[in-house]
């Protein structure tokens, strides 16, 4: 029997992903805290910087980020179902809904997290790091180490103008993950695939969990508590089929209209930046994890941002799906595309590849 660790923690987003796709899987596995000597044994020698979860495979090999994780699971397994869609137009829905959970749905993670649970969340962190502390050196130290955490909120946009904007998007979100869960299990059908995962790290690490935002999801959106508690339960281990015929259900088009609209913009901006930044680059150069400035617009609230880099590296996957594609499955595409706002999409390329090197996102 294979083994795999899991390094991280119940407080984390992308442990939280991580986790829920190795439940799912089915795999042996174990997870074990990210500790302070775990970061230091572990982690920072194999990674280079503090980052969770981190996991090691049956060989020793370390590996970072989740979406790295899963597929060498899935490598290793070669179980069926797969996470990801083998048909085209889903796994290319599914790889926009990774990008929408991996890299938008963190800015009401954070928010909610550090503006409304910000004291449960000291305590939490110094649980991990030093569980044989009291509760108040635990906290001393939580608040010592999350205040990087909390440090972010300028560089996703979290500020008094855009508030306003990320909660009422954020509900808006509940409401039509609510209505798509009324007729389908998960996202795609009667499984979880890639995007469940994406979207199972806030849902549950942050805004379920958290207590203030685990109360807001319980009150507007008890349908998506219950899609947390089933995700959190496995998933059903593999159970149920997507729908026929590359389907992408219609209940699904709202939550894709919202990514074109408050996310598209975004990233569109961080590519015109990333376009500058690799006409000096050589292949092989690390991406910086912030290519400059911009001006999100949430809601019609506007306020600065960091350009993040990561998130091209997970368009690039929708990217690749999406030209790949026949001419009949692209013509389908394109009328979702159309449907969801998402015309500037179609035209769209990266200025340059990017690639995973020594967990990191370099150019290619």
């Amino acid at each position: 029997m294979t083994s795999y660790t899991l390094y991280g923690a119940e407080v984390s987003y992308f442990t939280g992903k991580a986790r829920s796709y190795m439940d799912w899987r089915g795999v042996d596995y174990q997870e074990k805290p990210a500790t302070q000597a775990v970061y230091k044994e572990l982690i920072l020698p194999n990674v280079g910087w503090p980052v969770i979860p981190v996991a090691t495979l049956p060989d020793g090999t370390v590996v970072q980020d989740t979406a790295d994780i899963m597929a060498a699971v899935e490598r290793i397994e070669q179980k069926d179902p797969p996470a990801w869609p083998t048909s085209p137009l889903q796994h290319f829905v599914s790889e926009l809904l990774h990008l929408y959970g991996d890299e938008w749905l963190v800015i009401p993670a954070m928010h909610y997290r550090w503006n409304y649970n910000e004291d449960w969340a000291y305590g939490e962190f110094g649980a991990l790091s030093a569980p044989d502390l009291s509760r108040d050196e635990q906290y001393d130290l939580g608040k010592k180490n999350g205040a990087r955490f909390k440090g972010a909120l300028p560089v996703l946009g979290v500020s008094d103008t855009t508030i306003p904007g990320i909660e009422k998007s954020y509900e808006a979100f509940l409401r039509e993950l609510s209505a798509h869960l009324d007729t389908h299990p998960y996202l795609l059908g009667g499984r979880p695939t890639l995007g469940d995962f994406a979207f199972y790290g806030p849902l549950y690490a942050h805004l379920y969990r958290d207590p203030a935002s685990g109360e807001l999801m319980k009150r507007l959106a008890p349908k998506v508590a219950d899609w947390v508690e089933r995700m959190q339960a496995g998933g059903g281990k593999g159970a149920g089929a997507l729908l026929a015929d590359d389907a992408i259900p219609q209940s699904l088009e709202p939550i894709l209209a919202r990514q074109m609209r408050v996310q598209w913009p975004a990233i569109d901006d961080t590519a015109k930046l990333f376009e500058d930044w690799a006409a000096n680059a050589e292949p092989g150069t690390p991406v910086p994890r912030a290519l400059g400035d911009l001006i999100i617009d949430i809601e019609g609230h506007r306020g600065p941002a960091k350009a993040r880099s990561f998130p091209l590296w997970r368009l690039q996957a929708a990217l690749d799906v999406y030209e790949a594609m026949d001419e009949q499955t692209r013509a389908r595409a394109d009328e979702l595309l159309a449907r969801i706002g998402g015309d500037a999409l179609k035209a769209f390329h990266l200025p340059a590849r990017l690639k995973r090197e020594n967990c990191q996102v370099v150019l290619a």
